[in-house]
């Protein structure tokens, strides 16, 4: 369930005040019970360099080793498998979900078409509300944002999956070369949140966005018609030098994201109880290893060994998939035991930061052993 507390007035930490706090929403008895990721190849990155792909410089720097790769795979397919995969190992009867949640970042087919009712067709095949979430990277902190005060709005709701998947190797995105951050991953992943338990305990949820900064994704493209209806390609770093070269009159630069991310994490942790000393872990975006630390890591004062930069360097950056394939590469190595809290976070165009209190109530094994 949720509960709302009014006007608490929480003020943000950093170097100024984005708004206040009208309301904490305090995260009570709902759990992840089932967590799957759809089986993608890789490429390596010295394949992609010798194929011209990637820059020999820029690969080094990046410190990545390869990345997932769907090749012809739709992205509302690798959603299924994974989603599927979640319900497997759940304990939760396909007949108990109440809503498919699926994020993305990427076109996923025919324009005009319902991918969130096509993943529902083919893992509950349920008449339940089915809704996309388009929020970017941050895209699965929305989805389980809302699927906890969707199952909290009624005491019969018992279960929710949410679903998130994307392959970039279409015409319109060059994945290596599309921001000097990351290089962009396929993927798809999924979870199915239970209000009767599972094996790790959501704690606290929160977000926090400065849309003065939303310019830095916009760059000076025009808004119309789409860039992407006009055979445009996607280049982040084409549109933050832009912003760079031509800043408007006080406006801001993407550093100050640093700051909100800061007070993201602040205030969830608070709601939880919590401080950054009792996490374990923290599972962060599939970013190359300076941009981890420049956007993610040293605003928070984390050291490399408390994320999954041993993970994230040999998948890439999926977009939200990165949150659930890290959770539960950290859950089933056995990273993270019971009793132990874990810390995801992720940032947007927007931009928003998003983060997540996770406790973890039973190992692999044990709750395999539950639920045969």
């Amino acid at each position: 369930m949720v509960v709302i507390s009014e006007g608490s007035g929480l003020p943000f930490a950093g170097n100024r005040a984005l708004r206040e706090r009208n309301a904490i929403v305090k995260v009570e008895n709902v759990f992840l019970a089932g967590v799957g990721c759809a089986d993608v190849g890789v490429v390596g990155v010295g394949e992609a360099v010798a194929a011209g792909w990637f820059e020999e410089r820029a690969a080094r720097e990046s410190g990545l080793v390869s990345v997932t790769v769907a090749g012809g795979v739709p992205a509302p397919d690798l959603a299924v498998a994974a989603g599927r995969a979640a319900l497997a190992g759940s304990g939760v009867d396909a007949a108990q979900v109440d809503a498919v949640f699926h994020t993305n970042v990427h076109p996923q087919g025919p324009d005009g078409w319902s991918a969130q009712h096509y993943v529902n067709r083919n893992t509950v095949n349920r008449p339940v509300t089915s809704v996309e979430i388009r929020n970017g990277c941050i895209g699965f902190f929305s989805a389980l944002h809302l699927a906890v005060c969707f199952l909290g709005a009624d005491r019969s709701r018992s279960a929710a999956l949410l679903t998130a998947a994307d392959n970039f190797g279409t015409p319109a995105v060059d994945r290596w070369r599309a921001s000097r951050l990351f290089v962009l991953a396929d993927g798809g992943g999924a979870v199915v949140l239970s209000k009767r338990g599972g094996f790790a305990r959501v704690c606290s949820i929160d977000s926090i966005s400065d849309p003065e900064l939303e310019r830095q994704h916009r760059g000076n493209e025009t808004l119309f018609p789409p860039g992407l209806t006009a055979g445009a390609t996607l280049n982040f770093d084409e549109r933050m030098e832009y912003c760079r070269r031509e800043p408007q009159e006080g406006e801001r630069s993407l550093g100050d994201f640093g700051a909100v991310l800061i007070d993201t994490v602040e205030r969830a942790l608070k709601d939880a109880g919590i401080g950054l000393d009792d996490i374990t872990r923290v599972v962060h975006d599939g970013f190359a290893h300076e941009g981890l630390r420049a956007v993610f890591l040293d605003p928070l004062g984390l050291e490399e060994s408390r994320g999954i930069w041993d993970y994230t360097r040999t998948v890439g950056h999926a977009g939200p998939v990165d949150q659930i394939r890290g959770l539960e590469y950290l859950w089933r190595t056995g990273a993270v035991g019971v009793g132990e809290h874990v810390l995801l976070f992720s940032g947007g165009p927007g931009m928003e930061a998003a983060c997540a209190v996770l406790e973890i109530t039973e190992t692999p094994d044990a709750y395999s052993e539950h639920h045969v």
